[in-house]
Order: structure tokens, then sequence, then C-alpha cells
């Protein structure tokens, strides 16, 4: 990963669940940390740092790769503590995090009654602390590293992937998905695409990964949770069950069902998989995959509509 120790991640305990999400911080000659998670997520953060040595005061850019809540609500909240830092997004996206009631209306739709326990609260970050980053565009934060900013919709229209090339390493937010932590331990590399409402494109999103695949990386970094240095793995799952989903919502789609139905079933084809794999189905794992599924079948489920119309 280039430098030893030269980027850290630190646990957001996103819904309350251990290496849910995960803020990556980069010690470079300009603190830059990417991803801030949700509001009560903003004190791991502050720990987190403290332990690295740092204060939120060192901070000098706090990069969102999307302005989904899991990945960017705390960050209004975050910035009043980090005075000499800027907020870096896609262009799409800032005037969500400038104004962001249309972000917490559509979050709260998905949340329902969790959506204060998990999110609150949600603070407007000043136009005048957002720097906007679009396709190509760079940012030095070392003597040694110039981060590198790329396009890539899939997963929403406001998604920016960042290369690092010091790790030659790619931070993916949620387009190549999710990477479950949780199995690791039991031997198992399990990643899931990340399908939520309510700009899913299956197409963008595989040439986003097609763009990544190119690099041949040696890192791969996402935001739901850690790293790895088999990227290759990580694209091949994606690829694997993102056809599966579009099909499966397709067909749910046309038998007139809900996304009930088709999260269902998608969790059923998940469990056989992991099964295989020597998961039992007791493993705590299937909780979360569960709540993933289901926000992942809303979206699918608009996307199927959509296609059905269009």
């Amino acid at each position: 990963m280039g430098k030893k120790n030269r980027i850290e991640v630190i646990d957001l305990f996103d819904l309350g669940v251990a290496h849910r999400t995960g803020c990556y911080v980069l010690q470079e000659e300009e603190l830059t940390i990417i991803e801030t998670g949700p509001s009560p997520s903003v004190p791991y953060i502050r720990q987190g740092l403290h332990k690295l040595g740092y204060t939120l005061e060192d901070v000098k850019h706090i990069i969102v790769t999307h302005i989904h809540l899991d990945h960017a609500g705390g960050v209004g909240l975050l910035l009043r503590e980090c005075p000499n830092a800027n907020v870096i997004v896609h262009e799409k996206g800032a005037r969500h995090l400038i104004d962001p009631k249309r972000l917490v209306a559509g979050a709260r739709a998905v949340y329902g009654e969790q959506f204060q326990e998990l999110f609150e609260p949600i603070i407007p970050v000043p136009e005048d602390r957002i720097v906007i980053k679009r396709e190509g565009d760079t940012l030095k934060i070392g003597d040694e590293c110039t981060l590198a900013f790329w396009d890539t919709p899939g997963h929403s229209n406001h998604h920016l992937a960042i290369y690092d090339p010091v790790s030659h390493g790619i931070f993916s937010g949620d387009t190549v998905g999710i990477r479950y932590e949780q199995l690791v331990k039991e031997g198992v590399a399990f990643y899931l695409p990340s399908t939520s409402p309510n700009q899913f494109n299956p197409t963008a999103m595989l040439d986003a990964i097609n763009r990544m695949k190119a690099l041949n990386l040696d890192v791969l970094y996402f935001g739901h949770y850690g790293y790895t240095e088999n990227s290759k793995e990580a694209f091949k799952q994606i690829e694997m069950w993102l056809p599966i989903f579009v099909d499966e919502a397709k067909e749910v789609h046309q038998e007139g069902g809900n996304y009930g139905i088709l999260r269902d079933r998608l969790l059923n084809e998940v469990q056989v998989y992991l099964q295989s794999k020597g998961i039992d189905e007791s493993h705590p794992v299937y909780g979360l995959i569960q709540l993933d599924i289901t926000v992942s079948s809303m979206g699918l489920m608009e996307y199927a509509m959509k296609a059905a119309s269009a």
C-alpha cells in the first residue's frame, strides 16, 4: 500500500455496526480524509485522528465520494470543528450539501422512523467552504502525491472516485459495491453491488468498473468497508451479481411484485451462495446483508420501472 501506514481507516460504526463504513486518513503534507459517514460518526473521526496524533484543526481536505448520508451526512457537523479544511465534492452534489432538504427527504423515505437516530443532525455546508472536482481534476496533497478525480456514475450521478498514485489505488465509494469485512476472518472475500435509489444505472456502473480494471490496481478502497489488494476478485464478483440483481428486478416488476419480493429472492440467492462457501445461516453478517439488499432492492425496482417505460 505504498508508504507504511500512510493510509489509515477509521471505523465510523455507522448504524452502530463495526466495520460497516470507514473514513480514510491520508497522512500527507496536507492531511486529507475521505468520507465522513453520518453525523453520529463524527466523534469516531475525532477519536481516530487523536490516536494517529492529529486534531481536527490539522485537517486540510475533506473529500466525499458522493453525498448519500452514510458517506457525507456528517460533513457539515465535522466541518464546524475543522477550521482549516474545505469540502471536496462532485459538481452535481455540491448544492445538496449547501441546502440538504432534498437529501434529507430522500433518506427519510428510505429509512423511515430510523432516520433521526441514524443521521441527525444534518448541517448545511457553507458555500465558501466547498471545492468542486470534476472528471480529470487533481489535488496535490504532498510532494509525492497528487490525487486524481474520476466522474464515476452508476451508483449515483454525483459520484467521484479518487485515484491515489502512491498506493496505485482507487477510493471507489459505492461504485464497486460493498465489501463484507465481517467474512474476512472466515476466509471468504465477498462483495455485492450497491444499487440504492434513485440514480442506479448498471451500464454506467460497469463502465466505471471497466475503467478501474484497466489500471490493474494494487489496492481498491471501499466506503463499506476496508480495502483489498485483490481488486480482480472484487470486480469479478460485482460483475457476477449485477446482472442477477437487474434480471431479478425486471422479472419481479413484470410480475407486478414489489421491492419486498425482490429482496427476499435476492437474499435467498445470496444465502445459498454463502452457505456453499461454508457461511452458516446463523452468521450475523446476514443481518447486514439483508439491510443492504433491502435498500438495493428499492433502487433496482425504480430502475426496472424506468427501463420498462423507456
